[in-house]
């Protein structure tokens, strides 16, 4: 089997913009104020555990769930394109992530590592829909839906580090920090998302879409 680099780069891109670990740094550090420090390493792995097990539900049953309820899933990536277009409009113009989540948090009086910590912080709607558009069983086979797998772990482990290191970090990074990159990551997850809606299209027989031409001539192997 011959790997696509390109397209691996591309889906991790997406598994770290829509999970986001970096702005669910200030989210964890609101959820620990009240919990001893001895516990604090408990809690962050019981979140990204949480988290980890809602995900990969949605990775093995979420399409099952569509086509089960006959949904298709052009009709699918349309509806999560719109959805990640709007939560990515809300990281660019509104509160960011961190911000609102807390909020929400203090509002409720919850700081436990489901709510908002595991979710919809680490395993939010967003990433859902992403891991249903990019294990499309019509579409990928068992290996390419492994190797997603894969880099889905591989990024909730990078968000486990994250938190554990959570102090660290947001001493460098600050709320304001925090805040910057995810509203980078927002511009970001809005293009994927006019991506998927015209993938979507295309699915459907609606509009025929041209394939992503290469952003550097060393990723097609031709001299520069």
């Amino acid at each position: 089997m011959t790997l696509d680099w390109t397209a691996l780069i591309r889906e991790f891109v997406t598994l770290i913009v829509v999970i986001d670990p970096v702005g669910t740094i200030p989210v964890y550090l609101f959820a620990v104020q009240s919990v001893p420090q001895r516990l604090h390493r408990n809690f962050a792995m019981r979140a990204v555990a949480i988290a980890t097990v809602v995900l990969l539900a949605f990775l093995v049953a979420g399409q099952y769930l569509l086509e089960t309820l006959g949904l298709r899933l052009g009709s699918f990536q349309i509806a999560g394109g719109i959805v990640l277009f709007l939560f990515a409009m809300t990281m660019i113009f509104g509160d960011s992530k961190p911000e609102r989540e807390i909020e929400e948090a203090n509002r409720d009086h919850l700081a436990g590592a489901v709510f908002p910590l595991a979710m919809p912080s680490i395993a939010s709607p967003g990433a859902m829909l992403a891991i249903v558009v990019l294990t499309d069983n019509h579409t990928e086979s068992l290996a390419d839906q492994a190797i997603t797998a894969a880099m889905l772990v591989v990024v909730l482990f990078l968000t486990l580090l994250l938190l554990l290191a959570a102090s660290v970090v947001h001493r460098v990074i600050g709320n304001t920090g925090a805040s910057v990159i995810s509203r980078v990551m927002g511009i970001v997850l809005a293009t994927i998302a006019i991506d998927a809606i015209l993938g979507g299209l295309d699915a459907l027989g609606v509009l025929e879409v041209a394939p992503p031409e290469s952003m550097s001539p060393l990723l097609d192997g031709d001299p520069i």
